[in-house]
């Protein structure tokens, strides 16, 4: 078995984890009850190098109670931190805004879950590198034969029967891409140090505005411009039409809108319940005592143990359901008598 490729996945999962832990910014502000830090890899955490600023507390200061600062710092008294990367954005694209203290206007920040998104990215290329040579050869380590299996479900189960075969065999690259990226990244966010970046609602709503791209565009392409906003309404009353056509306008919106909600609310809510189940030992251990907080840890780390197997399944589960769903969305606009 050709361990080279195994090596490079290991290590590059290993790399994105140490970024994660080493450079991203703390969400929890001092004195906030400290399982809140157990929930930070559902928040986008902005990637941050640590400068060498020091804190100094004045005789004034410290009768006030204020810390007087040479150079912002953080909470742990780290120094300045400064983002890892930060893009000044035009005006017109404020609302992408992710640094509020940006004094040049809006600036477009490095996270966590960029890092563990380029990860999956790389995870495509490096674990499915050897399929296709296995596919013409029949010739292939235990990775490219099982990954080979999956890529055959998804031609053979999912693109060609709603698409048919030859159209199917052009847009098979993109979900078969889509598939597995989702994957990784939902399936990574279960390895301890990562983050999920499913578990954002920009995530998903970025990934939804490509498929609602994908069926507009697409269905242009392939009927024409006003074919396709045509046999958006049936046949109705002429009178009747344009309410009709504001109504299937909405539902193509509410398609994409149904895929990113689902994503979001499905990977976020199962990490919440494993998160909170495992809090109770904290929240026990503050309220109660050590004594009370060890007395509930067997039966909080068993149902969130009990959670995760679930969660390994749905991770699996809710990548299956956004793409075949997005397969027959896009399938219904490039072919709407079917």
């Amino acid at each position: 078995m050709n361990i080279l490729r195994p090596l490079l996945a290991v290590l590059v999962i290993a790399a994105a984890c140490w970024t994660n832990v080493t450079f991203s910014e703390h969400h929890t502000p001092e004195g906030d009850f400290e399982v809140v830090h157990m929930f930070g890899h559902l928040m986008p955490a902005t990637l941050v190098v640590h400068g060498e600023g020091e804190t100094h507390v004045g005789e004034a200061g410290a009768e006030a109670g204020e810390d007087h600062v040479a150079g912002d710092t953080d909470d742990d008294g780290h120094g300045d931190m400064q983002p890892m990367l930060s893009i000044t954005l035009p005006g017109a694209l404020g609302f992408l805004d992710m640094d509020d203290n940006a004094a040049n206007g809006a600036n477009l920040l490095l996270t966590n879950f960029q890092i563990f998104m380029i990860l999956s990215v790389l995870l495509v290329f490096i674990l499915l590198g050897g399929v296709a040579d296995y596919v013409r050869t029949g010739k292939g380590d235990i990775i490219s034969r099982t990954f080979a299996g999956f890529c055959m479900y998804v031609r053979d189960e999912m693109v060609y029967p709603v698409m048919g075969a030859k159209t199917g065999r052009a847009f098979l690259p993109f979900f078969m891409g889509l598939f597995f990226f989702l994957v990784f990244m939902n399936v990574g966010g279960l390895i301890p140090f990562t983050a999920t970046p499913t578990a954002a609602i920009a995530v998903t709503f970025a990934l939804a505005a490509i498929i609602l791209c994908v069926m507009v565009i697409g269905g242009m392409i392939a009927q024409g411009p006003i074919a396709y906003f045509k046999h958006l309404v049936p046949e109705v009353p002429w009178w009747l039409w344009p309410l009709m056509f504001v109504v299937e306008v909405i539902g193509v919106v509410a398609k994409p809108f149904a895929l990113m909600v689902r994503l979001f609310a499905n990977l976020s809510g199962g990490h919440m319940v494993v998160l909170s189940f495992i809090g109770l030992i904290f929240l026990a251990s503050s309220q109660a005592g050590s004594t009370i907080g060890w007395t509930v840890s067997p039966f909080a780390v068993g149902f969130g143990v009990f959670i995760m197997i679930i969660e390994a399944f749905v991770a699996l589960l809710q990548a299956y359901v956004f793409t075949y769903l997005a397969i027959l969305f896009v399938g219904g606009s490039l072919h709407p008598d079917h």
